[in-house]
């Protein structure tokens, strides 16, 4: 079984359908620890309700380099060996991702490269304007370059002509936790 720790700063609604996939013994995994930056986010609420420890790391006044030391010992505390940033809406030091190098995976709301850099709501704005057929998501590695870490999977979905922002971001969060699921068996798959 593989020790899960994540990183979120919003609501941490693919965060569920991982929990749930581990509840169910659709992946050999269990998440040790949940962090964020954000003392109110929801995530922690979630991870909290479901008995999942949680903690609220401050990054006031610190410099990343600090920040991600503190979160590396926490991560470290609860034996995580894999790390999944899940809504976290900060840029990782090259220290962190050089320490934890194929041990992180990051969920991208678009089907990378395309609106690499570009976050939330933004990226289906955009979908929209573009007037895309698809769309979906994408976990990959994290690396020091941000959204541009080797690619694990991507799963799409198509726009439809009365698709809203809000309409798509719930067909790609429900993507999402599918693709994380993928992800975290082809990981201990191997």
């Amino acid at each position: 079984m593989i020790n899960i720790g994540v990183l979120g700063s919003t609501n941490g609604t693919d965060l569920q359908a991982v929990l749930d996939a581990a509840d169910n013994k659709m992946i050999d995994a269990s998440v040790n620890i949940v962090i964020s930056n954000r003392k109110n986010s929801y995530i922690l609420k979630r991870s909290a309700a479901r008995g999942v420890e949680t903690s609220f790391v401050s990054q006031k006044n610190k410099p990343r380099e600090e920040f991600d030391r503190e979160i590396t010992s926490l991560l470290e505390a609860h034996q995580v060996e894999l790390v999944l940033l899940i809504g976290f809406m900060r840029i990782l030091s090259q220290e962190f991702c050089n320490h934890w190098q194929d041990k992180i995976l990051n969920v991208h709301p678009s089907l990378l490269p395309k609106y690499a850099g570009r976050m939330d709501t933004n990226v289906h704005q955009e979908v929209l304007t573009n007037g895309d057929h698809k769309t979906g998501c994408t976990i990959h590695f994290v690396t020091e370059e941000v959204d541009g870490g080797p690619i694990l999977i991507q799963k799409s979905c198509s726009v439809e002509q009365d698709d809203t922002v809000e309409s798509l971001k719930k067909k790609v969060q429900t993507l999402e936790g599918q693709a994380f699921i993928e992800a975290i068996n082809l990981i201990t798959s191997k």
